[in-house]
């Protein structure tokens, strides 16, 4: 990876700190990543624009570098790379009021409309479809994935049918916020992916949200409180209220090391802290519907709330 870097980038590198598919490294003072592109020539065209509109705005987000040919793609093998040249200390942690902030920061405009995500009940169907498939043909070894696996699966089934069911009564509308949101927000959330560029979509602003809540509940964290704390600063519409809640229920959480697993990538006993949270977060997601019903009229999941 170090030949490749200072062959594509005129650099003189002695070491690059390699982690997994990417590298990471310093340079005179300034701290980079070489990164794998997992997104669409379409989708990085776009990408670029945001980092351009951000950058105008005084938004800090990584730039993406021209390598000596002048192109932003690197090939490697049979695969692209990006190099990012980091704006913020990578190991600086993003707050849930940073996030919350963040997300006012930049909205949806024909300029970056490829970058849009709405079809959650239709991606979500074909990953559990996906899934399905997968267990049957790779997971006859795989005891902690096949315990623990329907039981995830119906509790992704309850998502994709409450967004579903709440499409064909109410409809997104221009006073819900689609704005600047991440593929996946981890907990802690660090700066080195929080403002990574090849991570951005546009979507509702609730995604973000979720997906820190959960990941802040599972490593041992009061999410409630700040579910509570976003609740009371910012005022959703009907739409996005159940929207919030569709992702908390959706369990991407054990999704996400599920597919790690899957690809040889990690240990399945990994899934074994997230499966022993299984009654507490039945009582979060009662406690999350019980609290976001004060703010408008919820659908009932009735499982959920006996």
């Amino acid at each position: 990876m170090k030949d490749i870097i200072n062959y594509n980038y005129n650099f003189d590198l002695q070491e690059v700190e390699e982690k997994g598919n990417n590298a990471y490294f310093s340079y005179f003072g300034e701290d980079y990543y070489f990164v794998f592109f997992n997104r669409t020539q379409e989708e990085l065209v776009d990408i670029l624009k945001v980092i351009q509109e951000l950058k105008e705005k005084g938004i800090r987000v990584h730039d993406i570098l021209l390598n000596r040919f002048g192109n932003s793609l690197t090939k490697v093998g049979d695969n692209y790379y990006l190099l990012l040249k980091l704006n913020m200390n990578k190991d600086e942690e993003i707050n849930f009021i940073s996030i919350v902030e963040y997300a006012d920061k930049l909205k949806l405009n024909s300029l970056n409309s490829k970058l849009y995500r709405n079809n959650w009940g239709e991606l979500w169907s074909k990953k559990i479809d996906y899934f399905e498939y997968q267990i049957k043909e790779l997971g006859k070894d795989k005891k902690v994935i096949l315990d623990s696996f329907s039981y995830y699966i119906g509790l992704a089934e309850n998502a994709i049918c409450y967004v579903n069911k709440i499409n064909k009564v109410m409809s997104l509308s221009e006073n819900d916020n689609v704005t600047l949101s991440h593929r996946r927000i981890f907990f802690p959330n660090m700066a080195l992916n929080y403002l990574n560029p090849l991570s951005f979509i546009f979507d509702l602003e609730v995604r973000d949200i979720a997906s820190f809540l959960k990941g802040e509940f599972f490593k041992g964290e009061d999410s409630f409180l700040d579910l509570q704390t976003y609740l009371k600063i910012k005022k959703l519409t009907p739409y996005s209220y159940h929207m919030l809640y569709a992702r908390l229920l959706y369990p991407s959480y054990y999704f996400d090391i599920y597919e790690v697993v899957m690809n040889n990538n990690g240990n399945e006993e990994e899934l074994i802290p997230i499966i022993n949270k299984v009654s507490d977060y039945e009582l979060f997601l009662k406690k999350a519907y019980l609290e976001i019903s004060k703010y408008t009229n919820l659908e009932r999941v009735d499982w959920l709330l006996k």
